[in-house]
């Protein structure tokens, strides 16, 4: 016979057949691999990567074959198929072969048999036990070479990668025990990683590959969302399939990767429900004392191989859940980037910079979980259904009282998981917070002029709590459903005692909760992707070839909207713009002049009409939108260098005396939003921009009101007019200067939507209209600050320090934690009563070395009666201790978290607010932002998360190794080395995990930074085509941050796999000493002992990877404590300050050889300023750029402090005042209106602190009476981010309106009337000298016919005052003021 199970089984000395060594033996390896190659060939052929050189591996290997044909001819097909296989993969650049690599391994272990047998046999036949011996080595040679890999071929050899990723030259093997990554974690042991130590991306993990393919296909589901027939039916098939979309269309890119890491997770599996089978197997040979001892050997070391492949297809399915992940965020980002560059105006409104923000942080990182956990929504039924399958098969009805359990159990937690679904508006109150934080940063500086901290800091705080109460609920839920769970396993193994129960129920949990938060962040990114976008045909683009002749720009009859909903703005247009002209546009504030020019960009809907643009376009916005970048880079923005050109552009756009106050000329770095630039430089540079771009058409919306009138004369002799550099350019200008006016081909004047007249300077004066009853006056102006770098955000380094984790549990609070140690404390010792509970009832007593009749199963109890009663009343109320201990420690735990992160929150706020201006000067907003957002939800989730998980498997750990070491004593052998070798490794692998943490924190920041700027300069991007270089910036700083994001999940799957191999060895002692002492101990025994021996190499894991997590994650609690150590202003308010009530009371001031500097080690801004104004004295500031003028605006509010000297204000040294008393009590009227989102009242008084009617009042005085008592809501009229949904007139008329509410004796105008027509300058002109008759007021001023009628008139120059007297005296005197004022054509 082939087989006799007498020979192989039922004997001591197990031995195979002849005939089943010769043939199965023999030709199993043989026939695997004939069957396979077929399918491998064409796998090859499919994914073919190129020709591989014939190196030294290879030669190796087909020499070694050539020698195992030589030494055995019978097997020689196999080994010619092999030959051939090896030539295939090198032909198609297959470089470590998994197929080869089972083939081989099959080959050696069935040649382990005949080796055996031929050892035995030496003596009788020497040369032939040569011969085998000669092949076997040959064979496992070929073994131990199919684990080396290949070199690269040609075509996949990287082209100027610094620093390649391993895994590519890594082997099948050092893939599957992840060896590869084991460099990276010495290095990061030894010292510190840098950014520059972390691979390069893998081609498909980067952005370019993965949205290049991705783009395509949402497109595609794009495109059938706007086939729907009517627009209602399209928005609310947008609301509810917009999440369905991208997750289909995720699935379709991702899928086929994601199903080879489920095949992973079903073999997995597999050999997890084998594990139990074989446990059984060995229970039953320590009962048959007549079996033979090899058997429980055999079953002791096949638990463990099970084990380690069960180890090894589990973290292959993780490593590819978390590539699937991070390649599904690199995904989501591009198309939230790419979509925020085309989003209509609309839908700006309602997508603010917060919640886009919002999207690409904390939605993309539910996305990435729900990756990993989605599997477990239904591999938990089926691994549920086969527990109870085996389980029946073991205890038979019995398994029902585990199933009834499990049925009840799950409709409570469905209800529980729909509840926390609606929960969900934590998400909604996030983003509120997070659009209010960017707004905040955004208008730093008005808050700190008006002293309105508090108010923000209230409104923040606000959302904070909401957010916080919501997540508490959520939190409470969670723990009823974990306690319900967690209680469930008791109540199972009560029906079912005695059997290795496989089910971790906290990964359904998680799955459920990740579920939950999943679909609901695909709905918001869905929503926001289906967002309408701008209509590419609003505006026809036709290319311009010099020498035709047509039109630049055309409008016929054309009805433009921002939205759907909102009446036309602009109706009845009709302009032909001749080629090469200057074209001039006019009207009052909010007539629609920008309007205009948003028409042409193709950034308004098109209602009706045509619209053609001939050639290409540059555009200058109203508000200059600068990059943190350098000067050069912000003028450049993409170009070639040119140097002659650039400097042309340079000169023509006055910016070289700016240079020559720049710390690094044309390299300084400009800060965000250009903090460290004046209005004036700011819109230079938007100028520059525009006019190095060498367009056809150049659409510049009001850039001369920032800059002052000489420079402003300048600009448009150099730049727009006839002998300017864009002389023959066609040129469209929104102005407010009638200066200009005489020089334009044609003038538009347009009022409430519409144009009413046209044509040239003469033309509409002879007509005696509405442009001839414009009043007469002029523009413009400047002011000066100093380039400085901003600062990187910094990694920290080494290890987390201890005083973070003091800090966090000391907000806790003692009353917190020690009832959290003793709630699992107290639950660990019912758990652990419990199972020793079990143990004495389901173990057989021995009695004589026999086992008692099997009809007394339930040993000391017996089968029936009160005993059994008893039981089940002590089961009942262990298992009601054990749920209540557990719902108490999740819930303590979260509320103590809670308390941590509202601590800690609020510590970030004030330490935030309470910086100084310089400090948001060189902090990029993206590393401010990254706090609020992702560091702090990881202090809301992450931390107390992983504490719980911490601290269960901690207390779990001690429960284990208490029972291990009741069982079986001498496991303790094992255990205390095994246990210290765990802490080393924790040690080592730490060090790198903790680093590579701090290194994608610091990563990220910069792509919030760019997202920021991207949103809030779309439209400059879009009018520049300039979308694909900023697309390829975002692509780079998102591959920058998968560089450390990638090798952190790494990490954990190669501390994973070793650390669970090293705990099989735990197993395999405890099985191998079960085996020995079978004798002497009972199954009962045997089987607790080794089933928790298998949990102990597990939670040892899980107990690493937890502390990692923390560690990981304390981390944000470091960086957002971070912001405590930063310099901060001076105190708020000053405890029993003798200021009076109503200081000031006349308004006096007086600089003292006053000195300024912006930062130490820079020039000073102000050099020993020695003057005084009288009470109700009107003083003009005026000088040129970098003169000094803001700079005096800025001591006297004490944004920057005084570097020498002293200010006086009523005789009191504003240095001895509190800020806040100080600024509420005087009044600026900024440069830059800046309104935030929230009611119109909101804006004008944030403290409730004036009545409707004064506030009514203010508006009339204002000229915005009318405007507000025209809007639907009134007062409470709901301004958009940055006030967006009013003109920039109106804003500043809004400033205006809060000067009014305040009326403070001393009142600071910064160039404010720079954005309003000249008609509505006046008008502000003569309400501030009515309104502020009897107050003292300082104008920083550009237009110099306001300041005419003046009491004083300052003139600075580079930090000095060089002249200071009456306007009509500085005149007579003929010195710098009056050259002003003859530039000016004043005299």
């Amino acid at each position: 016979a082939c087989y006799d199970w007498n020979v192989t089984w039922y004997t001591a000395h197990p031995d195979l057949t002849q005939c089943f060594q010769h043939t199965v033996l023999v030709w199993f390896p043989c026939f695997y691999l004939w069957v396979c190659a077929p399918f491998y060939c064409l796998y090859l052929r499919f994914y073919d990567n190129g020709h591989i050189s014939i190196s030294s591996l290879c030669c190796a290997k087909t020499c070694v074959l050539d020698f195992s044909v030589l030494s055995m001819t019978s097997t020689l097909c196999p080994q010619i198929l092999a030959v051939l296989v090896i030539h295939l993969e090198r032909l198609w650049g297959f470089r470590s072969s998994i197929f080869l690599f089972l083939f081989w391994t099959l080959a050696v272990i069935c040649l382990l048999v005949p080796l055996r047998a031929n050892i035995h046999g030496f003596s009788a036949n020497a040369m032939r036990f040569v011969a085998f011996f000669t092949f076997f080595s040959l064979q496992l040679a070929q073994l131990i070479l199919s684990c080396f890999t290949d070199q690269r071929p040609a075509a996949l050899k990287p082209v100027f990668v610094k620093n390649p990723c391993p895994v590519e030259d890594a082997s099948f093997l050092s893939q599957v025990l992840f060896w590869w990554f084991g460099r990276l974690v010495v290095k990061g042991y030894r010292s510190p990683l840098k950014a520059e130590d972390l691979w390069s991306l893998r081609e498909q993990d980067t952005s370019e590959k993965i949205i290049c393919d991705l783009e395509k296909e949402w497109a595609k589901q794009w495109a059938k969302m706007q086939h729907e027939q009517t627009q209602l039916l399209r928005k609310l098939h947008k609301e509810q399939s917009s999440g369905f979309c991208l997750l289909r269309t995720l699935a379709k890119n991702f899928g086929p990767y994601f199903l080879t890491g489920t095949l992973c997770l079903v073999i997995q599996d597999i050999f997890m429900f084998s594990i139990p089978q074989v446990l059984s197997l060995l229970l039953g040979f320590v009962r048959d004392e007549d079996a033979p001892l090899w058997k429980g050997y055999v079953f002791a070391f096949l638990m463990v191989l099970l084990s380690c492949l069960q180890s090894l297809f589990n973290h292959q399915y993780m490593y590819m859940c978390f590539t699937v992940g991070m390649r599904v965020k690199t995904a989501v980002m591009g198309l939230v980037y790419r979509k925020s560059l085309v989003i209509n105006s609309a839908a700006r409104r309602t997508c603010t910079v917060g919640e886009i923000v919002n999207l690409v942080s904390a939605d993309t990182q539910k996305l990435m979980d729900f990756v990993v956990y989605f599997n477990a929504v239904w591999v938990a039924p089926i691994e549920i259904a086969l527990c109870f399958f085996f389980l029946w098969q073991h205890l038979g009805p019995s398994a029902l009282a585990g199933i009834a359990t499990v049925i009840l159990i799950f409709p409570l937690n469905g209800f529980i998981a729909k509840m926390r679904s609606k929960l969900q508006v934590q998400m909604t109150y996030m983003d509120g917070r997070i659009k209010l934080m960017n707004e905040i940063l955004s208008g730093i500086k008005i808050l700190k002029f008006y002293a309105w901290e508090n108010a923000f800091r209230e409104r923040i705080l606000g959302c904070r709590e909401k957010e916080l109460n919501a997540l508490k609920k959520s939190q409470i839920l969670y723990s009823i459903s974990i306690a319900s769970f967690n209680s469930s396993t008791f109540l199972i193994a009560f029906a079912m005692f005695g059997v290795y129960v496989l089910i971790d129920e906290k990964h359904v949990l998680d799955a459920q909760k990740v579920f939950v938060t999943a679909l609901v962040s695909l709905r918001r990114l869905g929503k926001f992707l289906c967002q309408d976008e701008l209509k590419l045909d609003s505006v026809e683009r036709a290319p311009y070839h010099p020498g035709e002749y047509v039109d630049a720009v055309v409008i016929d009859n054309g009805s433009f909207i921002w939205s759907k909903e909102s009446t036309p703005c602009l109706r009845g247009i009709n302009v032909e713009v001749q080629r090469g002209s200057l074209v001039a546009v006019v009207g009052h504030v909010g007539s629609g002049k920008s309007s205009l020019l948003s028409a042409m960009l193709g950034e308004m809907e098109k209602k009706s009409g045509h619209v053609t643009v001939s050639g290409s376009v540059a555009y200058v916005p109203q508000q200059a939108w600068i990059q943190n970048a350098t000067l050069k880079d912000n003028i450049l923005f993409g170009c070639e260098m040119k140097d002659s050109w650039y400097q042309k552009v340079l000169e023509a756009c006055a910016l070289l005396p700016d240079l020559e106050i720049l710390p690094a000329r044309d390299a300084t770095e400009i800060g965000e939003k250009g903090l460290n630039l004046s209005g004036g430089q700011k819109q230079r540079v938007s100028l520059a921009r525009a006019v190095y771009r060498k367009a056809d058409i150049y659409l510049l919306d009001d850039p001369l009101s920032a800059v002052d009138a000489h420079v402003g004369q300048h600009i448009f002799e150099k730049v727009f007019g006839p002998n300017g550099v864009l002389k023959n350019k066609t040129r469209i200008l929104v102005t407010h200067g009638l200066s200009f006016l005489p020089q334009a081909d044609l003038i538009l004047v347009i009022e409430d939507g519409e144009i009413t007249e046209m044509g040239s300077y003469a033309e509409l004066l002879s007509r005696k209209n509405t442009f001839a009853d414009f009043a007469e006056a002029f523009s413009e102006q400047d002011q000066e600050e100093v380039g400085r770098l901003t600062q990187a955000d910094k990694a920290h380094t080494g290890r987390v320090k201890l005083e973070m984790y003091v800090d966090y549990f000391r907000t806790i609070g003692l009353a917190f934690i020690i009832p959290i140690i003793f709630l699992y404390a107290f639950q660990q010792a019912a758990s652990l009563a419990y199972n020793y509970w079990l143990s004495l009832w389901a173990d057989d007593p021995v009695v004589n070395g026999t086992q008692v009749d099997t009809d007394l199963k339930l040993g000391v109890f017996g089968a029936l009666g009160f005993d059994f009663v008893l039981f089940l009343i002590i089961n009942c109320v262990i298992v009601l201790i054990t749920g209540i201990a557990i719902f108490g420690t999740t819930v303590a735990i979260s509320l103590g978290g809670i308390i941590a992160s509202r601590h800690l929150h609020l510590e970030l706020v004030n330490n935030v607010l309470h910086s100084p201006m310089s400090f948001f000067e060189s902090t990029p907003s993206g590393n401010l932002l990254n706090r609020f957002s992702k560091e702090i939800d990881s202090i809301d989730c992450m931390i107390p998360d992983g504490l719980k998980m911490m601290l269960g498997y901690v207390f779990k750990l001690l429960e284990v190794c208490i029972i291990v070491l009741m069982a079986t004593p001498f496991a303790g052998v094992v255990i205390l080395p095994l246990t210290m070798l765990y802490a080393f490794i924790q040690s080592f692998y730490v060090a790198t995990s903790c680093q590579l943490r701090r290194l994608e924190s610091v990563s990220r920041s910069p792509i919030y930074t760019h997202f920021n700027e991207t949103v809030q300069g779309a439209s400059v991007i879009r009018a520049f085509g300039e979308q694909s270089r900023f697309i390829l910036l975002a692509n780079s700083r998102v591959d920058h941050n998968q560089t450390s994001y990638f090798p952190r999940f790494v990490a954990t799957r190669w501390l994973a796999v070793n650390l669970e191999f090293l705990g099989n060895l735990l197993v395999l002692a405890a099985a191998i000493l079960s085996v020995m002492g079978r004798s002497t101990l009972s199954p009962g025994i045997v089987g607790l002992a080794v089933s928790h021996s298998l949990q102990v190499t597990g939670i040892l894991s899980w107990i690493v990877r937890a502390w990692t997590d923390v560690e990981n994650n304390i981390v944000s609690v470091e960086r957002v404590k971070e912001y405590a150590e930063t310099t901060k202003e001076a105190p708020w308010t000053i405890e029993d300050s003798p200021l009076p009530s109503d200081w000031p009371r006349s308004g006096s001031i007086g600089f003292q050889e006053y000195g300024l500097q912006y930062r130490r080690g820079l020039d000073w801004a102000l050099k020993e300023i020695s003057f005084s104004v009288n009470e109700s004295e009107k003083v003009g500031i005026v000088g040129r750029t970098g003169a000094g003028k803001s700079s005096l605006a800025l001591g006297i509010f004490r944004i920057l402090e005084a570097a020498k000297g002293k200010i006086f204000i009523d005789g009191i040294n504003i240095a001895e005042v509190g800020l806040h008393e100080l600024r509420s009590r005087i009044t600026i009227i900024p440069q830059d209106p800046v309104l935030f989102s929230g009611s119109l009242r909101m804006n004008l008084d944030p403290f409730d602190g004036y009545t409707d009617e004064e506030v009514w009042r203010a508006l009339e005085l204002a000229h915005l009476k009318n405007f507000v008592s025209g809007l639907p809501d009134k007062l409470n009229h709901e301004c958009s981010e940055g006030g967006e949904n009013l003109s920039l007139g109106q804003r500043q008329l809004v400033c205006l309106a809060r000067a009014l509410l305040r009326k403070t004796k001393i009142l600071v105008l910064d160039e404010a009337t720079a954005a309003v027509d000249l008609e509505t300058d006046n008008l502000i002109q003569s309400t501030i000298r009515t309104q502020f008759e009897d107050c003292t007021v300082l104008t920083i001023a550009h237009r110099l016919n306001t300041i005419m009628d003046y009491t004083r008139v300052i003139v600075m120059d580079r930090g000095h005052i060089t002249e200071m007297d009456s306007p009509s005296n500085l005149i007579s005197q003929r010195g710098q003021f009056y050259r002003m004022c003859r530039e000016a054509g004043l005299v």
